[in-house]
């Protein structure tokens, strides 16, 4: 059991296997030397307050539910991302029920709208917050955020503060510096992955420009597109224009959400690797510029959204093990503060009838 420490950064109960120290292995091997049980989704259409929507992804529903796990996935992940099915087997069997939001147009069919998503695009996940404190009133939500979903619920928690929906946050791996991780995304081998999500991102663009007039709406064409080579380059002619911004700088200033931490007000975990190869140490924030309701806890190694253990033919993650314990660890937080208040709402009563 890890002792959270709130306020401050702390080194991380990591440790990496000696197989996987290379950041790399750590962060593909856990995609493709897996094998992963199927996981029995139900699948929702929820429909945002502009008309467009966005799927949601329900895991299967355990016989009692005394708390709701809100998943947030990366740049261009879904349900079928290996660190989203590890996060619903790691509350297999337990009393949670798991929901992913999807962004987008990231569950396999285009949005119905000219706009996308981006990594501090908060409003879709607040409306879906909202739906999850209808249909669950009495019952604590908690969120988890991988990669961008990481970024953009630190950037959506310090908006709200105190009147975030979420009794508790998590965020793993999260580009809290965008302009940092643009640019380290472009050394050496992790251009690779970068390729990799902006062919993803261009035939996304390319399919919807197919069935949508986009000019005047981004700054390329179909026949163009290609030529968005880098994160820099498709934010500054899609991203930016297509959502308000002056350009990838302003989108990087703007939505960034290292400058968030400061205001955040509920419980949250940020777990982070020092080795991750989408970004440079610069996206490590300052003690001073976290709130001291967030808990930093910093590893050596762990790769993007890694943090492997065991033996490469049978892989795990740590991740499996530290996010249901803080999860379960801030539920006990909330059960106690709600029995107290219970009680101060019975003694309320008492006196009353007493003075009668």
């Amino acid at each position: 059991m890890t002792n959270t420490v709130f306020g401050k950064i702390v080194t991380s109960a990591y440790q990496s296997p000696a197989w996987c120290k290379n950041r790399h292995v750590q962060t593909i091997w856990g995609k493709y030397g897996v094998r992963r049980a199927p996981i029995a989704w139900r699948l929702e259409r929820f429909t945002l307050p502009d008309d467009d929507y966005v799927q949601l992804a329900w895991a299967p529903e355990p016989q009692q539910v005394k708390g709701v796990v809100a998943l947030f996935h990366g740049l261009e992940g879904s349900k079928d991302s290996h660190y989203i099915q590890d996060a619903v087997a790691a509350f297999t069997k337990t009393d949670y029920q798991v929901v992913l939001m999807h962004f987008r147009g990231c569950h396999g069919e285009p949005n119905r709208t000219h706009r996308a998503y981006h990594s501090g695009e908060t409003s879709d996940a607040l409306a879906f917050a909202k739906t999850l404190q209808t249909r669950y009133p009495d019952i604590p939500l908690f969120a988890v955020g991988f990669s961008l979903g990481g970024n953009m619920l630190m950037k959506l928690a310090g908006e709200t503060g105190t009147e975030c929906p979420f009794v508790s946050c998590v965020s793993v791996s999260a580009p809290l510096r965008l302009d940092q991780c643009a640019e380290a995304i472009q050394q050496g081998f992790a251009k690779v992955y970068e390729a990799k999500l902006l062919r993803s991102m261009q035939a996304n663009l390319r399919a919807k420009m197919a069935t949508m007039d986009y000019r005047g709406k981004v700054r390329v064409s179909a026949a163009t597109v290609k030529n968005l080579d880098t994160f820099t380059k498709f934010d500054e002619n899609v991203t930016a224009p297509l959502h308000g911004f002056a350009g990838a700088d302003d989108y990087y200033h703007k939505c960034s959400g290292l400058q968030f931490l400061k205001s955040i007000q509920k419980p949250t975990l940020i777990l982070h690797a020092l080795d991750d190869p989408f970004m440079n140490q610069k996206v490590v924030p300052k003690a001073q510029e976290l709130s001291p309701k967030v808990a930093y806890e910093l590893s050596r190694r762990g790769g993007h959204v890694g943090f492997l253990t065991g033996a490469p033919w049978r892989v795990g993650s740590w991740l499996q093990t530290r996010i249901p314990e803080f999860i379960e660890e801030q539920f006990l937080v909330y059960q106690g503060a709600a029995e107290q208040a219970q009680e101060r709402v019975y003694d309320v009563h008492a006196k009353a009838e007493h003075s009668s």
